[in-house]
C-alpha cells in the first residue's frame, strides 16, 4: 500500500482539543498474567506515543523524513513547556499509520529526567495509575504536574525503565494503527525477573512466548543466542531483549520497533528522505530487520514479519 503525506501545521492546544472523543477501554484485550487488584489503565495503543528528543534544529527535517517514509498527519509544531520546571521546546505530534511519536525539539535545556522516558501512555485515570505504579513496584520519579493540555507523571520500572504516564483536558481521536508497533527494551538478567512481575502487574499484560535460544542475528551477533520476550497487554506490544550488555552498536539506542509489509520498500524511501541504514537487513526468527537513524539523531527498529 503507498502512503502519502498528508501534514497538518495547527497549533497543538487548540487541535487536540478539537478533536473527538476517545474510548474508555482498550481496544487491544489481554489476559493478565498475574491479574493486579486495580482497573485496566490502558486506553489503546494508537494513544501511546514514542517520545522522540531530536538534536536542536531538526524537528521539521525528522518529521518530513518520517512522514515521506511512513506517511501519516501531524498537529504543530507549537513552542510550549511541557515540564514542570521552566524550559522550552518546539512539540508536534506525529499520528502515522506505524505508531504514533511525541517530538520534542529543545530551544533550552531539557531538565532531568526528562529525555530518559521512552514512552508516553494515555491513562484512564492518572491519579489512580501513579498508585497502581507504586503499588506494583515502580518508582514515580516525577510527581503529577500539569502541561498546557493536561496533567502528567514519569514512573521507573525496574530495570531503569521509563514511561510517562498521561491524561488530557478534552478527549482526543486517534485512528486505529495498520501495525502496533513495539516497545522495544533492553534488560539484564538481573533485572528482568523484577522487571516483568512489575510491568505485567502495571499493564495487566501477559507473556506471549519467551525464547531462550533466539536467533543472534537480529540484534547484530550471529551465530550466538539469546533470550527474547514478547508481552502484549491494551498498551500495545513489548519486546524484551536479555543479554549481557556486550551489543554492537546501535542495538539498544532503539526506543520502538515498527511492523511495515515491504522492508526493502521502506528502506528506500527512507534514504530517500534523508535516513541512514545503521545495520541489516537480517534475518532471523522468522523476521527481516533493520536499524534506521532518521534526521534528527532518532533510531527505530523497521521490521517484516515471514
Amino acid at each position: 500500500m503507498k502512503l502519502r503525506l498528508a501534514r497538518r501545521v495547527v497549533p497543538l492546544v487548540a487541535a487536540v482539543a478539537a478533536l473527538t472523543a476517545i474510548p474508555t477501554a482498550s481496544a487491544t484485550q489481554s489476559t493478565p498474567a498475574k491479574p493486579g487488584p486495580h482497573q485496566q489503565f490502558a486506553v489503546g495503543p494508537q494513544y501511546d506515543t514514542t517520545h522522540v528528543y531530536v538534536a536542536p534544529g531538526t524537528e521539521q527535517a525528522f518529521v518530513t523524513s518520517w512522514t515521506s517514509t511512513f506517511g501519516g498527519t501531524t498537529i504543530g509544531p507549537v513552542s510550549t513547556q511541557v515540564t514542570p520546571t521552566p524550559s522550552r521546546t518546539l512539540s508536534e505530534l506525529v499520528v502515522s499509520p506505524v505508531g504514533t511519536l511525541s517530538v520534542f525539539d529543545y530551544t533550552t535545556p531539557v531538565p532531568y529526567p526528562f529525555g530518559t522516558e521512552r514512552t508516553g501512555w494515555l491513562v484512564t485515570d492518572l491519579d489512580q495509575a501513579v498508585r497502581a505504579a507504586r503499588a506494583d513496584g515502580a518508582a514515580v520519579t516525577v510527581a503529577p504536574f500539569a502541561d498546557p493540555i493536561g496533567r502528567d507523571a514519569v514512573v521507573q520500572f525496574p530495570g531503569g525503565i521509563n514511561a510517562q504516564l498521561y491524561v488530557h483536558n478534552a478527549p482526543t481521536s486517534y485512528p486505529a494503527l495498520a501495525d502496533v508497533p513495539e516497545n522495544r527494551l533492553y534488560l539484564s538478567p538481573d533485572s528482568v525477573r523484577a522487571f516483568l512481575d512489575s510491568y505485567l502487574a502495571f499493564t495487566r499484560g501477559r507473556i506471549v512466548s519467551d525464547d531462550r535460544h533466539a536467533d543472534g542475528a537480529a540484534i547484530g551477533l550471529p551465530g550466538t543466542t539469546y533470550r527474547l520476550i514478547r508481552l502484549t497487554s491494551g498498551f500495545g506490544t513489548t519486546t524484551v531483549t536479555v543479554t549481557d550488555g556486550h551489543l554492537p552498536h546501535p542495538f539498544g539506542l532503539e526506543t520502538t520497533g515498527y511492523g511495515v509489509p515491504d522492508l526493502g520498500a521502506t528502506l528506500n524511501r527512507a534514504k530517500a528522505a534523508g535516513a541512514t541504514v545503521l545495520s541489516g537487513p537480517a534475518r532471523a526468527g522468522g523476521r527481516e530487520s533493520a536499524m534506521v537513524r532518521f534526521p534528527g539523531g532518532y533510531v527505530a527498529e523497521i521490521h517484516t514479519d515471514r
